[in-house]
């Protein structure tokens, strides 16, 4: 799946089956559920799945908790805009 192909999938109910972890996560992110996609990151120890709650928590304008997550994800703390990291990060998980 490529990220247009994803970006055409938010239109849909249910996210793709082929979506697992961070980037169903994202799917969620994409559909305006923060609580369904935090619930899939919290608990992943990946470092994906640290990027992914890192932006979450940057949705939910906890920034302190968000640098924790990007600390842990190996990645430097952000300030563009939240539709382009959601880009930026699906199209990286995505390959």
């Amino acid at each position: 799946m490529d990220h247009s192909e994803f970006k055409a999938s938010t239109a849909a109910d249910t996210p793709p089956a082929d979506l697992q972890g961070p980037t169903r996560a994202l799917w969620h992110t994409a559909k305006g559920d923060w609580h369904v996609a935090h619930e899939i990151v919290q608990d992943d120890d990946s470092s994906d799945a640290a990027w992914v709650h890192a932006h979450l928590h940057r949705v939910e304008g906890d920034l302190p908790n968000a640098r924790y997550w990007y600390q842990k994800a190996g990645k430097p703390f952000t300030d563009i805009s939240l539709d382009e990291e959601l880009h930026d990060i699906t199209a990286k998980l995505l390959g």
